[in-house]
């Protein structure tokens, strides 16, 4: 699974399927600016949990 791109902002997603958890590192050029956290069930997370964590987060900051 590769970065997603929006406005400026990147997404990249990193997951373990061992704890069955991961999270979407959020960059603003080359900038952390935090991380969202989220669980998924199976040997990886769905793409579409991923773009809809990404959409929602976007959405709350206006981006």
């Amino acid at each position: 699974m590769g970065a997603i791109e929006r406005s400026g902002f990147r997404f990249v997603p990193e997951f373990s399927v061992i704890g069955q958890n991961g999270a979407i590192h959020v960059y603003n050029r080359d900038e952390f600016i935090e991380e969202i956290k989220f669980q998924f069930a199976g040997k990886f997370p769905e793409m579409d949990q991923i773009e809809d964590l990404v959409d929602k987060y976007c959405e709350l900051h206006n981006i």
